[in-house]
């Protein structure tokens, strides 16, 4: 009698361990098959990609800055509308440089600030998609 309760405690566990183990498999397989979805062709990331021009401006401690960006947004009408709104970029784009001084820009974290900013203030215009990623491509600070 007493073995019979021990079995089937053993058992109960057994089958407990078996069923967490086989929903964690299929947990992570899900999340890894989204994670492979979400890797982009370079031709797709490239067509969804808008060059801003190199442009030069004053920043707020009378230096000035030389820059040019790839914008990269999530498809090709979003691409299209910015390209039209090329000329609301570059006021952005200035406009938040004027407010920078050259140490604000200096380093990865100043950059990734700008590039961040930018990002937002972009997609705040955006009607047909949103911007995914601002690229400095070029850059001088003098």
């Amino acid at each position: 009698m007493k073995n019979n309760k021990l079995l089937s405690i053993m058992l109960i566990i057994l089958v407990s361990i078996t069923l967490i183990g086989v929903v964690a498999a299929v947990i992570v397989t899900q999340f890894n098959k989204g994670a492979a979805a979400q890797v982009e062709n370079i031709d797709d990331i490239v067509a969804s990609s808008v060059d801003v021009e190199e442009i030069t401006t004053n920043i707020a401690d009378d230096s000035y800055v030389k820059i040019a960006l790839k914008i990269q947004t999530n498809s090709k009408e979003a691409a299209a509308e910015l390209t039209k709104r090329d000329f609301q970029v570059k006021s952005i784009l200035i406009d938040e440089l004027s407010e920078m001084t050259k140490e604000d820009l200096d380093g990865k974290k100043g950059k990734e600030m700008l590039e961040n900013t930018l990002k937002t203030k972009i997609n705040e215009l955006m009607q047909d998609g949103e911007v995914q990623q601002v690229y400095i491509t070029s850059y001088i600070n003098q």
